[in-house]
């Protein structure tokens, strides 16, 4: 219905637009336009800010939104880039165990920390978690990968069956060291693996902004093969397509980005299922018009979607993870029935 719509882009930018401005004027601390702008003036100035507004905008609230925003943006093309990799809509970009191991990383931050140098607690301060989390994530792909290569062939099978396992194993680590861990250590771990924005700061924004703004690029280069790879991999080859080479950048690219989000915010289940193919369904599968649309989707909803925890129950917040499962859950059950889905069709008939 909109894969010709010549207004769907502007019409996605000038959504993003809003829910941003929503997401920084809402919340425990109202904001107004004014405090915005006078915010922006003086801490370009290199001003303090004037008033308790000024300091909560600039502080918490602009980095936070931000931040989510690009995550949305990160855990929406990374869905892309699987469902194409898989040939699958409903696959997300955690299946091949990144989101697990990043998880896992994080909980030995928690509950084993007490117990590392102090040498290694004063390098890496308060990006302990963050390091311990994106190791985490890049070492359960790297052998899950390794497992499934095969005489110098990438099954997506074998990727999908290892992916599952591994998965398993580093949910059974979380909860082991959940188990073993203090109450407020247990809290801890439950609380980051629902993802929370609660500590975002402009060191964050500029890191997790770096790497989104290089993978992007490269994801957006890759479009034309991974449109080329829907017809199957024996006649992506026959359009001079490497599916292997393909395969291979593909899952760096994902696990670079979903390491990077992850590492910082915790996982985030769901987005990177959900917006790909609601945006699948009105405009199609071709890659050059799903990345750039996903993106701006992504970061929108994800934006409400953290605004609304904030909000539901203020001045207490709600893990987006949880919203984000809650209202992405029963919305991706319409979808499915409303496009009649359930049905044994295979993959891509939208």
């Amino acid at each position: 219905m909109l894969r010709h719509n010549k207004f769907f882009f502007p019409a996605l930018i000038a959504l993003l637009v809003i829910v941003l401005l929503w997401g920084i004027a809402f919340g425990s601390v109202h904001i107004r336009l004014q405090d915005m702008f006078s915010g922006l003036k003086h801490a370009f100035n290199g001003q303090d800010p004037a008033n308790i507004h000024e300091a909560v905008f600039i502080q918490l609230r602009l980095p936070r939104v931000i931040l989510c925003g690009i995550t949305g943006a990160i855990l929406a093309v990374s869905g892309v880039l699987m469902q194409g990799l898989f040939r699958n809509p409903i696959v997300e970009p955690g299946l091949i165990g990144t989101s697990a191991g990043a998880g896992l990383g994080a909980s030995v931050v928690f509950v084993l920390a007490p117990g590392f140098s102090p040498a290694v607690k004063e390098w890496a301060g308060t990006l302990l978690t963050p390091i311990l989390a994106f190791i985490g994530a890049m070492a359960s792909t790297i052998i899950v990968y390794s497992i499934a290569r095969n005489a110098k062939r990438i099954s997506i099978m074998s990727l999908l069956l290892v992916g599952i396992a591994m998965n398993a194993v580093c949910l059974s680590g979380i909860n082991f060291l959940a188990y073993t861990a203090r109450d407020s250590q247990a809290r801890s771990i439950t609380f980051w693996n629902m993802g929370n924005f609660s500590g975002a700061s402009w060191l964050q924004v500029v890191v997790v902004g770096i790497a989104a703004a290089v993978v992007f690029i490269i994801s957006f280069n890759y479009s034309k093969q991974l449109n080329t790879l829907l017809l199957g991999e024996e006649e992506a080859t026959y359009l001079g397509v490497d599916p292997n080479k393909l395969k291979r950048n593909i899952l760096l690219l994902n696990t670079i980005m979903v390491s990077v989000a992850t590492a910082f915010v915790g996982v985030i289940a769901f987005m990177g299922l959900i917006v790909p193919h609601m945006l699948r369904l009105m405009i199609g599968s071709d890659n050059k018009r799903l990345l750039p649309a996903s993106m701006l989707l992504g970061s929108a909803l994800l934006i409400c979607a953290d605004t609304f925890g904030r909000l539901v129950l203020a001045p207490a917040e709600v893990s987006v993870g949880i919203i984000t499962s809650l209202i992405g859950a029963p919305i991706f059950i319409i979808l499915l029935k409303r496009f009649n889905l359930l049905q044994h069709k295979g993959g891509y008939n939208a």
